[in-house]
């Protein structure tokens, strides 16, 4: 049985690995295809605590961080207003999931049911933590796009200097997103010294996926697709 230590390093090499993948099957679209699929899983995956190598964290940590490889490349390759397109559209997603979601637990379930209950136990949190994810993405993602071209525009369209644009307005962005949504979704839910694990432990395995993924935007830089308007 695997640990949680080798499933973390596998999901980061799946999920980057599946961001070029999309790029090179189907371009842009692919790009956002991946993004609105983020949007949904990683807003499921962050209700579960998991340790890793001793540290406490969510599990939605790789994906919702390889959404920035998206945004990373699409600036790279398109430009801001592509990379905002990619912003608009996990927020659409994430407030399609959050209210159909809600709606769905609205309803009473027959006699026959057994889905209920466990779903209202894993999606009664989701609101919440959709709510922060929320929030927190539009704040991050804002700030990475427009740090990241600032980067760009002091130190020129040079493949030189696309490390320091990479990781310089992901590990940025990401410090903001981990404190907006870690305070909104679970300030009051756990402990202090949980909470500040999670915090901490949180921007921690982010920082690690962001410096992975750099080779991957250099990667995206040189693949060729065809794009279709």
């Amino acid at each position: 049985m695997m640990t949680n230590s080798i499933l973390f390093l596998f999901s980061i090499a799946f999920y980057l690995f599946a961001v070029i993948a999309a790029y090179k099957w189907f371009g842009r679209m692919g790009l956002y295809v991946f993004t609105a699929i983020s949007a949904i899983l990683a807003n499921i995956q962050v209700c579960k605590n998991i340790d890793l190598f001793g540290l406490s964290t969510t599990a939605g940590n790789v994906l919702y961080a390889a959404s920035f490889l998206v945004t990373d490349i699409l600036s790279e390759k398109y430009g801001k207003k592509a990379a905002r397109k990619a912003v608009y559209v996990g927020i659409f997603t994430t407030v399609i999931f959050l209210v159909g979601m809600q709606g769905l637990l609205s309803f009473t379930p027959n006699a026959s049911d057994l889905m209920d209950p466990p779903m209202q136990q894993i999606f009664g949190l989701v609101p919440r933590v959709a709510l922060a994810s929320l929030v927190g993405y539009m704040c991050s993602q804002t700030i990475d796009v427009a740090l990241y071209h600032f980067i760009w525009k002091k130190t020129g369209d040079t493949e030189r200097w696309l490390w320091l644009r990479n990781c310089g307005s992901t590990l940025t962005s990401q410090a903001v997103d981990t404190v907006v949504f870690t305070s909104i979704a679970f300030w009051g839910i756990y402990e202090t010294g949980i909470f500040v694990s999670i915090l901490l432990t949180t921007y921690l395995f982010k920082a690690i996926v962001a410096f992975c993924d750099t080779p991957f935007v250099y990667l995206a830089r040189k693949i060729k697709v065809r794009e279709e308007d």
